[in-house]
């Protein structure tokens, strides 16, 4: 899952918040620097992370991206997860819900600021200011992050492929993000409660 799911799945906690976020900028033991409630949202998100790789719908929305991205069809199919959580009105109510959010997220962030890795800290403002969160509710704001993606990715040059794909197949990855998210949402929410247990 990409930056806004792995957010909401931190369930309202700010130093889960934080681990989950930065996860990905935090090598191996690395994780061990970190306060053990910070530990705790580094776990959460790789968990996520693997149930989301080897769930069997993921598997099937990777299906439309691999022919053209080979090993990133992940990453792709992440980002577009989080296009519709955005417009998900079962997660965001309509009166602003999405964007109370993600200013509410920032602001947690902002709490934790010195615990971001030198990378996540580059990055950050960028995704502030820009409003990455609330941008995923937008198809040019998909556009976008396919870019980013690409720009950060070792053997990729375009994108504009999977954004047509995207566009193409819209209603098809609907359908998939509906048969999968509650079902990542339970385990996220079973494994939070696991880890805080410990």
């Amino acid at each position: 899952m990409n930056f806004l799911a792995h957010a909401l799945l931190s369930f309202g906690d700010e130093n889960f918040l934080t681990g989950n976020m930065i996860s990905d900028f935090v090598k191996g033991k690395k994780k061990f620097d970190y306060p053990v409630s910070i530990q705790k949202g580094i776990q959460l998100h790789r968990a996520i992370d693997e149930f989301t790789d080897f769930h069997p719908v993921t598997a099937e929305a990777k299906e439309l991206f691999r022919p053209q991205y080979r090993l990133y069809a992940g990453p792709f199919v992440d980002i577009v997860y989080d296009h519709f959580l955005a417009v998900d009105e079962n997660q965001f109510l309509k009166n602003n819900g999405l964007k109370n959010f993600t200013e509410a997220t920032y602001g947690q962030l902002n709490k934790n600021a010195t615990y971001f890795p030198l990378s996540f800290q580059k990055m950050f403002p960028f995704m502030q200011s820009q409003n990455w969160l609330y941008n995923y509710g937008f198809k040019e704001g998909i556009r976008k992050s396919f870019g980013g993606l690409v720009r950060r990715a070792s053997y990729l040059n375009e994108s504009e492929v999977a954004f047509t794909i995207f566009n193409d197949h819209y209603q098809q990855l609907a359908d998939y993000y509906a048969r999968f998210f509650p079902e990542l949402k339970e385990f996220a929410f079973t494994k939070m409660q696991e880890l805080q247990a410990e």
